[in-house]
C-alpha cells in the first residue's frame, strides 16, 4: 500500500512540476516582459515631460536637434516654433497640443501607466507566490501537509485545464 501511495504522490509532484514549468514560469516571463514595456513607455513620457518643462523654463522659441530616422541613422532637425507639439495618442493618431496641454496629457498618461505597472507587479507577485507554494509543497512539511498541498495544487491544475480557475491565467 505504501508503494502505491508513493507512486500516486510522485505522479502528483510530476504534474505540479510540469504545471510550473509549462504554465507558471512562461506566464511569469510574459508578465515581466509586459511590465518592462510599460516601464519603458513611462520613461519616454517622463523624458518628454522633462524636455517640455525645460523648453518652458528657458523660454525657447526654436531649437536644433538630432533626430533618429531609424536604424541609428540621425539627421539634424530644426524646429522653428516650439509653442506646439504633436503627441502620439495611440492607434497611430497624433494630436497637436500646446506645451501646457501636452503636460496635462502626459500627467494623465503617466498616471495610467503607473496603474498598469502596479497591476503587472501584483500579477508577478501572485505568480511567484504560486511557484513558491508548489516548491514548498515538496519541502520539509509533514506527509499530511504535503498531501493537502499536493491535492490543492492538483485541484488548481485541473481548474486551469478546464479554464475555470480565476486566480491562475
Amino acid at each position: 500500500m505504501d508503494e502505491m501511495n508513493m507512486r500516486v504522490r510522485q505522479e502528483k509532484v510530476q504534474k505540479f512540476e510540469e504545471f510550473v514549468d509549462r504554465r507558471l514560469k512562461p506566464n511569469l516571463v510574459d508578465a515581466i516582459t509586459l511590465r518592462d514595456k510599460v516601464i519603458e513607455k513611462q520613461k519616454v513620457f517622463s523624458d518628454l515631460k522633462r524636455n517640455i518643462v525645460s523648453l518652458q523654463k528657458n523660454n525657447m522659441t526654436s531649437l536644433r536637434s538630432m533626430v533618429n530616422l531609424g536604424s541609428e541613422v540621425y539627421a539634424q532637425a530644426e524646429v522653428p516654433e516650439t509653442r506646439h507639439i504633436f503627441l502620439d495618442i495611440g492607434l497611430g493618431f497624433h494630436v497637436e497640443f500646446t506645451l501646457p496641454e501636452a503636460l496635462e496629457f502626459i500627467s494623465v498618461r503617466e498616471a495610467r501607466l503607473a496603474k498598469q505597472i502596479e497591476e503587472h507587479t501584483h500579477l508577478i507577485a501572485n505568480i511567484k507566490a504560486q511557484i513558491k507554494l508548489v516548491c514548498e509543497g515538496n519541502g520539509d512539511n509533514s506527509n499530511e501537509e504535503k498531501e493537502k498541498l499536493l491535492d490543492f495544487f492538483l485541484h488548481l491544475v485541473v481548474c486551469h485545464q478546464l479554464g475555470v480557475c480565476p486566480h491562475v491565467s
